[in-house]
């Protein structure tokens, strides 16, 4: 992309120490800026500052060298053959400069001279370039009697590093005086980047505590680096690895955090330390003195620092920082959350923390830090949080494809939260599309989102329950006697069922009997308050399952039941809200459906009222016709029963009586023999069922299943098995079945 005054490339490269990072080159007028996409770390050339600028080819397209005056050198790999010109043309106009093109010798060859030119090492042969070294990415210089052995700082982005390379160098037959093996170390140590804490530190702050790493530390500020000296670690940091500063006010408004961004990061072992982070109590004060002259102040750094300082601890060290790294502190900006402060309170996996979304981006103290950057966002998502109805998620997913998800956010935040993203216009992701409209519609989020979890729930049963035993009735007629919750009781309240059986023959005491229906009627008070309070029990089954009563059928012919006036605008519009709502369950379109009616006027509801009111009078018309056909087909229906019982007795008695012989046997054979004690018995069995036939009629009849089954039962005996009888007996047993 170019135009007049600018030209702009993207995916051109960076290395750094064996790794390739990509970013987007914009060259104007003022000079070169590189933004690295991964780190986000801007490198800004003034165009009065450059000094040279090389064409290369190289594996990776062509390649553009920039030097400045300093000595300091930029590459920047992945350009087309076609951006010459361009490039030629742009540099040459604005800032007066020719690009040459150079080329690097691939003989191949081994040997060659070795030649320092401001931070770089170059091996030339036959006077080009063969590779240059950045002497910056030097960790250790180590010589023998020939030999210079160099060590190289590891880069974890890289697949493959260089650990270690040794240059032989000859003696100087010349001027033997000269040593070239120490002056080719010399060289090396004066633009590696070993750090050796040479003389006093310019200050020291004792025993700061640092929350990562975890621990306390003395940490000393040098020129060049800065040195914590812990119990059991020392860390060094060249302040060349600082990429941010982040001053952070925690949630209680009592403390503060400040945040130092390293790449490469603090290294322990297998453990990677990506940020400093040390956390400061805003009531503690104290004075510094620098070890540095007020001239020296005033010279290096411009009036930021004097010689004598005196203030919070956090400030001070804030301030030092500033000065040495030469970057600025970003702090919270405008955003405010319900709590009134810059802090989101939630969790990442498994650590608590806090959420600060900034004006460039959003970062997460403290466990572990996480910081990124709107222009790395794809979007973001708000979703219903998992452990409870009271909080939501927030995602972010990052154009890399990873996605953070920060939980346990309260619903109180979601108004701030959600209004911040939409102003810094990211991208809201339509998975929460559902959370999004139920939170939205209003400012003070409705009473459903914020409820109680019971309150949102509706429990049927339990609803059922409660009114049963407002009513006094039980939960099932046929409990058992022993359990003492299943004692039914009158709905008027007046007594149980068994005290009236039982209070018929009671003495006509007017005393007593206040002072017994008092009593009473306290104990029927308790039992109907246990039983509101308590839920009914139902009855297991002999196979452990629960008894179930059976449904009535549902006749077809019955009217259709009336419609209340929500039912009725319901069914109107449910097809638009399905519109609305193409990724809403129906349980949701339910909930949004009563939200809107709730929310209608008197004026709009009165049409769908006059509407249900209508449907009840079809209704009840409907239920007459239906109710008086119903009783028609009955005493049709009753007739008819009577004729065939009538036709069941003549064919009973007209039944020939069969003889035991003549009679099918269930048993075995000899299921017809009888022996004597049963033949003698015959007789007196006749008076025993005419007895036991007595006592039947006076006992009452059982109802049930068992009595029901017992009567079948009785009904399929074999005819062998009664003893003979006459017509009239017969005639008799069968109006008593009947």
């Amino acid at each position: 992309m170019s135009s007049g005054d600018t030209l702009e490339f993207d995916q051109i490269y960076q290395e750094n120490k064996g790794a390739m990072y990509d970013g987007r080159l914009r060259i104007s007028k003022q000079g070169i800026v590189f933004k690295n996409n991964k780190t986000g770390k801007v490198d800004n050339l003034s165009g009065t500052d450059l000094n040279l600028t090389h064409w290369f080819r190289v594996a990776r397209g062509y390649e553009l060298k920039v030097g400045l005056k300093s000595g300091a050198v930029f590459k920047y790999d992945g350009f087309k053959e076609s951006d010459f010109d361009k490039l030629s043309d742009f540099i040459n106009k604005n800032y007066k400069m020719r690009l040459e093109e150079k080329e690097l010798s691939v003989k191949g060859w081994n040997w060659g001279t070795a030649k320092f030119k401001g931070p770089l090492l170059s091996f030339d042969i036959d006077n080009m370039s063969a590779f240059e070294i950045p002497l910056g990415n030097v960790s250790h210089c180590a010589t023998s009697k020939n030999e210079v052995a160099l060590e190289f700082h590891q880069n974890d982005d890289a697949d493959v590093s260089l650990m270690e390379m040794r240059f032989y160098v000859p003696p100087n037959q010349d001027n033997p005086e000269i040593d070239p093996v120490q002056a080719f170390h010399d060289n090396v140590m004066d633009k590696a980047d070993i750090i050796q804490a040479t003389g006093d530190a310019i200050c020291i702050f004792k025993e700061l505590q640092c929350l990562t790493p975890r621990g306390r530390y003395d940490v000393r500020i040098y020129p060049t680096f800065l040195h914590l000296h812990g119990k059991t670690f020392d860390y060094k940091l060249p302040y060349t690895t600082v990429l941010r500063l982040f001053l952070l006010p925690h949630k209680d408004q009592r403390q503060m955090f400040f945040v130092v961004s390293l790449d490469p990061p603090i290294k322990q072992g297998q453990t990677r330390y990506h940020f400093l982070i040390l956390q400061f109590s805003k009531e503690e004060d104290m004075t510094l003195e620098l070890s540095l002259s007020e001239e020296d102040c005033a010279d290096k750094f411009e009036g930021k620092l004097q010689k004598e300082m005196s203030g919070p601890v956090y400030e001070i060290v804030s301030r030092v920082m500033k000065s040495m790294v030469n970057r600025k502190i970003t702090v919270p900006g405008s955003f405010k959350g319900n709590s009134g402060t810059s802090a989101v309170s939630c969790s990442h996996k498994a650590g608590a923390g806090f959420l600060y979304p900034l004006e460039r981006g959003f970062i997460y103290v403290h466990k572990p830090p996480i910081h990124l950057r709107f222009d790395e966002i794809s979007c973001v998502n708000f979703a219903r949080g998992v452990a409870s109805n009271r909080t939501f998620d927030f995602e972010i997913e990052t154009k890399s494809g990873t996605t953070y998800t920060f939980s346990s956010i309260e619903k109180e935040e979601y108004g701030k939260l959600f209004d911040f993203t939409t102003n810094k216009k990211l991208r809201v992701k339509n998975r929460g599309k559902n959370l999004l409209n139920q939170l939205k519609d209003s400012v003070n989020y409705d009473e459903d989102m914020m409820g109680s979890d019971d309150d949102a729930q509706h429990d049927a049963y339990m609803e059922r329950v409660k009114a049963e035993a407002a009513a006094g009735i039980s939960d099932d007629d046929d409990s058992s006697d022993d359990e003492e919750e299943d004692v039914d009781f009158n709905p008027d309240g007046s007594g149980s069922d068994i005290a009236e059986e039982y209070d018929s023959n009671a003495s006509i005491s007017s005393s007593d009997d206040d002072e017994e229906d008092e009593e009473k009627k306290e104990r029927k008070k308790k039992k109907l308050e246990k039983a509101k309070n308590k839920p009914a029990k139902r009855r297991k089954t002999s196979d452990g399952g629960r008894k179930r009563k059976k449904r009535q059928k549902k006749d077809p012919n019955a009217p259709k039941k009336s419609m209340t006036a929500f039912m009725l605008w319901l069914n109107a519009t449910r097809s638009d809200l399905r519109k609305e709502n193409p990724d809403a369950s129906i349980g949701e379109i339910g909930k949004i459906a009563g939200e809107k009616w709730r929310a209608m006027g008197p004026s709009d509801k009165e049409e769908w009222e006059q509407k249900a009111k209508e449907d009840k009078e079809r209704y009840k018309i409907a239920m007459e016709e239906y109710q008086a056909k119903k009783e028609e087909e009955g005493s049709s229906e009753g007739e008819e029963s009577d004729q065939a019982e009538k036709k069941s007795k003549k064919t009973k008695s007209s039944r020939p009586k069969s003889s035991p012989t003549k009679s099918p046997s269930k048993a075995g054979a000899g299921a017809n023999y009888k022996s004597k004690e049963y033949i003698t018995s015959d007789s007196d069995s006749d008076s025993s069922n005419s007895d036991s036939d007595s006592e039947k009629e006076k006992k009452p009849k059982k109802k049930g299943k068992k009595a029901k089954k017992k009567s079948e039962d009785e009904e399929e005996e074999p005819i062998a098995s009664t003893p003979p009888e006459s017509e009239e007996s017969a005639d008799d047993d069968d109006d008593e079945d009947d």
